[in-house]
């Protein structure tokens, strides 16, 4: 086989280096980002003893969303949804836009509700379980068209449920990145039925991403504020005594803007969950370097602190986040080396490092690629991760085995039914010091990239 001369004559070495890894993300084991690759607008859902993370695939949008499920926090599954789809939500009105920004939440009749936007209009969905299957519960139809109120767009959408079990739904940004608006409707048991009339209630600073929480009796509307293609997105919040407010921006807001020293970069879009007691908030914020021709954001989770004077402190924004999503896998250790890389941050050594906002990535023009992970002996493993960059696409590759390097085996062949999910796994009892997962020579360098390569 071609490739497998190729693989002795190019040969790449790259230890974590110590310049790359002083860059603020870069370190080993940093567990923000969360989830391997690129997802913006976070949603999430704790139930049955797991967690369920909803969110926008980037660069803006796919076709459906992206649907990410966990035991532990630490370790994420990647699920595909029946809907919504671009194709199922769509009227003669729609926009273009693609499926953006879910909201999902438990309702009081026991089911999980979505609201999502799809063709710049609100639609929504209902299941019995979190990851569905989904249907839409008012046919064929948006719960908000796209000229509901006629200059502004109507995406956005996130549910809130008060104590008493009442709930909201409060939606709306502007056009062209300016004059944003904030509208509010009570919602009645039916999860898709307006209980009275539509109130804007829009705050200062408002532009996108509203959401809402309760807390020692008042209600907190947070937001997003600026231009997610640059680095002036930011979070906002505003401070009322009922659902309808009226809202008053608190006097430290923002609460969560860039620090382009500490690599962290338009930070919006979130949502505001608690964890044994405590609050946490989940956003995304650009993947680095920060590239504004790329828009690849990334879902992150950082510590929310409410004061006793009633308003939220400043957020951090931490490349390790909270202790509960800290990872730790007992992968075989071993050393990376590949064919080729993209650029000097992008070497073999970052699919071994743990951290999400690393990567190994082929160069742009390398045909038949590889990645290799030598072990510090012969040894013996059952099981094989790879995490692709884009769960969501489909890959193909083969992995192969190896006792000396030279007389190589095949674990598995996905060249002719290409693997998709994350992580994409392969349970086989191997004896061996060499594992390679190598491209075919058509596929192209620059759809190549890792961001894992683990055996156990």
């Amino acid at each position: 086989m071609k490739h497998i001369a190729f693989l002795y004559s190019t040969f790449f070495l790259l230890p974590l280096a110590s310049q790359a890894a002083e860059i603020p993300g870069y370190a080993p084991h940093s567990a923000n980002p969360i989830l391997p690759g690129y997802y913006a607008d976070p949603s999430i859902v704790q139930d049955g003893g797991k967690v369920f993370i909803y969110a926008t695939l980037d660069p803006w949008g796919g076709d459906t969303l992206g649907c990410w499920e966990s035991t532990d926090w630490k370790n994420w599954t990647y699920k595909e949804l029946n809907w919504p789809t671009k194709k199922a939500c769509k009227t003669p009105q729609s926009g273009g836009s693609a499926v953006w920004a879910p909201s999902v939440v438990k309702g009081r009749d026991g089911k999980f509700h979505m609201y999502v936007s799809v063709g710049n209009e609100v639609w929504a969905g209902v299941a019995d379980q979190p990851t569905g299957p989904w249907t839409n519960p008012l046919g064929d139809k948006p719960l908000i068209p796209r000229e509901f109120r006629p200059g502004f767009h109507m995406i956005d959408a996130e549910a809130f449920i008060d104590d008493d079990g009442q709930a909201y739904l409060y939606w709306g940004s502007g056009l062209q990145w300016t004059n944003g608006r904030c509208w509010v409707v009570k919602l009645k048991p039916d999860m898709v039925t307006f209980d009275g009339e539509v109130q804007d209630v829009t705050p200062t600073n408002y532009f996108e991403g509203p959401f809402m929480v309760k807390h020692g009796g008042k209600y907190y509307l947070s937001y997003s504020q600026g231009r997610t293609v640059e680095d002036n997105y930011r979070i906002h919040y505003a401070i009322g005594d009922t659902p309808f407010g009226p809202f008053k921006e608190a006097s430290n807001s923002p609460i969560l803007t860039t620090d382009k020293a500490n690599n962290v970069v338009s930070p919006g879009h979130h949502a505001i969950f608690t964890k044994d007691g405590k609050s946490y908030i989940l956003y995304h914020r650009h993947s680095i370097p920060f590239e504004r021709k790329f828009i690849g954001r990334q879902t992150c989770v950082d510590p929310l602190v409410y004061t006793s004077e009633g308003l939220i402190e400043k957020v951090t924004a931490t490349h390790n986040g909270p202790d509960f999503v800290q990872r730790n896998p007992k992968a075989l250790p071993g050393t990376l080396t590949s064919s080729s890389q993209k650029n000097d941050l992008t070497g073999p050594a970052r699919a071994a490092d743990d951290n999400y906002a690393t990567r190994w990535a082929a160069a742009p023009d390398a045909k038949g690629a590889w990645l290799q992970l030598e072990f510090t002996k012969t040894s013996n493993f059952s099981y094989i991760e790879i995490l692709p960059e884009y769960a969501w696409k489909p890959y193909r590759f083969t992995v192969e085995s190896s006792e000396d390097g030279k007389k190589w085996s095949t674990a598995a062949d996905y060249t002719q039914q290409p693997a998709q999910g994350s992580p994409i796994t392969i349970n086989k009892n191997i004896r061996a010091r060499y594992l390679r997962v190598v491209f075919p020579e058509n596929v192209k360098g620059s759809d190549i990239s890792l961001f894992e390569l683990r055996a156990f």
